[in-house]
C-alpha cells in the first residue's frame, strides 16, 4: 500500500510539472505573439492535411505496438496487435508525464505481466525496443551532422549545441546498454562500486535491497544480449521499422507546412529539420520536452514558416503529435486499466 501511494504521490507530481511546463509555454506564447493572427493562421488551416497529421500522430505511437508484436512472435509469445498496440499508447502516456520519459517503460511492464506475459520474456523485448531508439535517433543524428552542419547552423540560431549533446547522450546511453548486455557480470561489479561509492559518500541511504534491484536490472538487459544473438535477421527488420516510424513523426510538420497553404521548402528538408529538433530535446529531462520543444522548434523552423504562421504551426504541431496522442493515450490506459481489473 506504502509504494502504491508513493507510485500515486510521483505522478501526481510529474503531471503538475508538465501543466507547469505548459503554463509557462502558453505564457510566453501569448507575449511574444499577436495572438488574434496567430488564431487566423490556425483557422485558415486545410483540415485535410491536419487529418493526415492526426492520422500520423496515432500511426506514429501506433507502429511501436507493431514493432513490440513483431519481436513477442519472434520468441514465440504470439500477442494480438491491439493489445501490442495499447502498450503502446501507455507507454507514450507515462513517458509523457515523467522527467526524460522514465515512466513508460515500467508501466508497460505492469500492464503486460497483468496480461500473462512473463517478465522474462517481455523486459528484454522492450529494452530491444528502447536500444533500437535510441540507436536510430543517434544514428540519425550523426548523418545529418556529417553532410548539414553548415546548413544547420543557420537555423538553430544559438541552440545548436543542444542538437549535439542530444547526439552525445544518445550515443552514450547506447553504449552504456550495449556495454551492459555484453559483459553483464562486469557491469554488475561497476553498478555495485558504484553504489557502495555513493553510500559511503552519503548521497544514498545504505539498503540492501537496492543492490537485488541492480543486480536484477542487469541480469534483464543481459537477457537482451542472447535476443540479439538468437535473431539477427529479427533485429535488421526491427531496426527498419523503428526508423520508419520515427520518420513518420518527421513528416508530420511537412504536413502542417501543407495545412498552412505553403510551398517553397520540400518535404526531405523539413524532414531533417524536424529530426534535428527531436535529437535536440529527446534526453532533456522534462515531461514530454513541455517548453524546451517549443522553444527550440520556434528557433528553428523561424524561417520556413513566416510570421503568424510559426507559431500556429506550432501550435498545431505539438498540439497533434503531443497534447492530443496524450489525452489518447490516457483513454487507453482508463480502459485497459479498467479491464485488468476485472480479470
Amino acid at each position: 500500500m506504502g509504494k502504491e501511494k508513493c507510485m500515486v504521490r510521483k505522478y501526481v507530481g510529474s503531471i503538475l510539472f508538465l501543466c507547469l511546463l505548459i503554463g509557462i509555454t502558453i505564457y510566453v506564447l501569448v507575449e511574444n505573439n499577436d495572438m488574434r493572427a496567430v488564431a487566423g493562421a490556425m483557422a485558415r488551416a486545410e483540415h485535410i492535411w491536419i487529418l493526415a497529421g492526426i492520422v500520423t500522430a496515432l500511426f506514429f505511437v501506433a507502429a511501436e505496438g507493431s514493432i513490440i508484436c513483431y519481436l513477442l512472435r519472434a520468441i514465440g509469445q504470439k500477442m494480438p496487435l491491439l493489445k501490442c498496440i495499447s502498450w503502446s499508447f501507455i507507454g507514450f502516456f507515462f513517458s509523457g508525464i515523467t522527467p526524460s520519459a522514465t515512466g513508460g517503460q515500467p508501466a508497460q511492464l505492469y500492464y503486460m505481466k497483468k496480461a500473462g506475459l512473463p517478465l522474462a520474456d517481455s523486459t528484454p523485448v522492450l529494452m530491444v525496443v528502447a536500444v533500437l531508439y535510441k540507436f536510430v535517433l543517434a544514428v540519425l543524428g550523426l548523418f545529418i551532422a556529417v553532410f548539414w552542419h553548415k546548413q544547420l547552423g543557420a537555423y538553430f540560431q544559438g541552440y545548436y549545441w543542444l542538437f549535439y549533446l542530444g547526439i552525445v547522450l544518445n550515443a552514450i546511453l547506447v553504449a552504456i546498454l550495449v556495454w551492459v548486455m555484453v559483459t553483464p557480470v562486469c557491469a554488475e561489479k561497476t553498478a555495485l562500486f558504484l553504489e557502495g561509492l555513493l553510500v559511503k559518500i552519503r548521497l544514498l541511504h545504505p539498503k540492501e535491497e537496492r543492490k537485488e534491484h541492480l543486480r536484477e536490472a542487469v541480469a534483464r538487459y543481459g537477457a537482451v544480449v542472447r535476443f540479439f544473438q538468437e535473431n539477427p535477421r529479427k533485429i535488421v527488420v526491427a531496426t527498419i521499422m523503428t526508423l520508419v516510424q520515427r520518420c513518420s513523426l518527421f513528416f508530420l510538420t511537412w504536413l502542417i507546412y501543407r495545412a498552412m497553404g505553403l510551398e517553397g521548402v520540400g518535404l526531405f528538408w523539413i524532414m531533417v529539420l524536424q529530426a534535428t529538433v527531436y535529437i535536440a530535446v529527446d534526453m532533456l529531462p522534462f515531461p514530454g520536452s513541455a517548453g524546451i520543444s517549443e522553444l527550440v522548434y520556434t528557433a528553428v523552423f523561424a524561417s520556413v514558416f513566416p510570421g503568424s504562421d510559426l507559431a500556429a504551426s506550432m501550435c498545431i504541431s505539438r498540439g497533434i503529435s503531443f497534447y492530443m496522442v496524450l489525452l489518447v493515450s490516457l483513454g487507453v490506459w482508463c480502459v485497459c486499466h479498467f479491464r485488468s481489473q476485472k480479470t
